[in-house]
Order: structure tokens, then sequence, then C-alpha cells
């Protein structure tokens, strides 16, 4: 089944967001049949916040690395790094054999006019019509313009330029999604609502759900966890075996060197 058919099944097509290899590689084990990033995870890695710009390069070595996964790809890329639909185009073409990119309409917490990110969809899409360009809409995300009409607005003036899904981070609300769902010509993509299993969401329109930057968040979470439990004599919490992810680390590592 082709990533675009992922978004036309029974149940929405659910994406976890991965931030290094080692991530990636866990939500592989688990099954999952394509595997996103997370450009906050990246960033946070880093020590730099999100949205600023700062994780061009290390998307696209990421993306190198993941490229032999045995699942689709999308990588998470921002605004694309850049306000020149050109260069937003070059950057996804140099991420290599990737199923699709994840690109924002804001720069700095800021919405960007949807002209100028519907010239970067379509510039992208015309260099790389096979890319699946999911477009995001971060009206609800800043609570800028957060209302139905504007962001249907946007995401349907993407989906002219070439966009093949649109991503809504921030509605948690059922009726607002259905609304969307109803609306907005190409697949919807909203990050998991608690509450609101696959199925429910299904129910609703939602093609496809993101895990966004929870993992990520949990991860370090559990991290700062174990690290206190060893500290104060408390219960060790379960672990992924150290040589299970040597053997994981160490069979990417050949294939990528192969």
């Amino acid at each position: 089944m082709s990533f675009h058919a992922l978004h036309h099944g029974e149940l929405p097509l659910v994406l976890p967001n991965a931030w290094d290899v080692p991530s990636a590689l866990a939500f592989v084990r688990a099954g999952f049949p394509a595997v996103g990033t997370t450009s906050f995870g990246v960033a946070s890695a880093l020590g730099r916040p999100d949205g600023d710009r700062a994780t061009g390069a290390a998307n696209a070595e990421l993306a190198r690395r993941l490229a032999r996964l045995p699942v689709y790809v999308t990588m998470d890329i921002e605004d694309a790094y850049t306000d020149e639909p050109e260069r937003a185009a070059d950057y996804a073409a140099g991420l290599g054999a990737i199923a699709g990119v994840n690109i924002e309409d804001s720069t700095a917490g800021r919405l960007v006019p949807p002209a100028a990110h519907a010239a970067k969809v379509a510039a992208v899409k015309e260099r790389c019509p096979g890319l699946f360009v999911n477009a995001r809409v971060d009206t609800y995300w800043f609570g800028q313009d957060a209302e139905i009409a504007a962001t249907v607005a946007r995401a349907t003036r993407y989906a002219e330029a070439g966009a093949d899904g649109v991503f809504v981070p921030g509605v948690t609300d059922p009726d607002v999604l259905r609304t969307l769902a109803d609306a907005i010509p190409v697949p919807l993509n909203v990050l998991a609502v608690p509450g609101l299993s696959p199925a429910a969401l299904g129910e609703l329109g939602v093609r496809r759900i993101s895990t966004g930057s929870l993992p990520y968040r949990a991860a370090m979470r559990a991290a700062l966890t174990a690290a206190e439990a060893v500290r104060d004599g408390g219960a060790v919490p379960d672990a992924t075996p150290y040589a299970e992810l040597q053997a994981e680390l160490t069979a990417h590592a050949r294939a990528e060197d192969g």
C-alpha cells in the first residue's frame, strides 16, 4: 500500500513522530507502517527551541539516516527554513528517499500570508510531484484567526496549490473537527485528541493522527523518573534491554554503510 493510500484506509493513519534513529527504530519494531519526525524533538535534542529555523541541517541528516527504514518516512521541516518557494523546493528535494514532508504556514510563531505558503507548496510539488506534501495550518495552534472559515480558506488554498493533505494541530472539539474534515478537500491530519480513539476520530472524518512531540516529551519524563528512582532508592522502571538496542543500531548502521 502506498503512503498516499494509507490516508484512505478503514481507520486513520496513526503516525508516530521520531526525533532520532533509535526512536524511529522503536516505532518500526512496534509495527507502524510509517514514521514521521517532530521538529520540536529534533530542535530540543540540539538544545534549541522549536520553530527558529535551527534544525535544517539536522533534519536533512536525519532524513538520510532514516531513508533505509522498511517503512514510509515523512519529515517535519517547519517552514522549510526559508521564505523563498524555490529554496523550499530545493530543501525538500534534497531530503532524498522519503515519502512526504510537513510544512507549516507560520514562522517564529506567527502566521504567514496564505499566498506565501501556497507558493511554497506549489514549488515543492512541482519539483517533487511524488512527495506527499502535508500543509500545516497553524490558526488554532497559535490562536491566530482561530476560527473555521479562516482555517478552511487557508487549507483550500494549499490544496489548490497541490497539497496532498492538511494538518490542523490544536483542534480538539469534535464538531469543529467534523466541519473541517467535511470542508477541506484533502485528508485532514490532527494531533491525537485525549478521549477520542482513532476510530472515533475517523468517524469525524480525520484521516491521519500525529503524535507530535508527545513521545519525545514522554521519553524526557521517563528518563527523569529513572534517574530519580536510582537516586532515591525507588523501583527502577522497565527499560528496553541494552543488547536489543545495540543489535538494532548495529544492523541499521550496517545497512547505512552497505
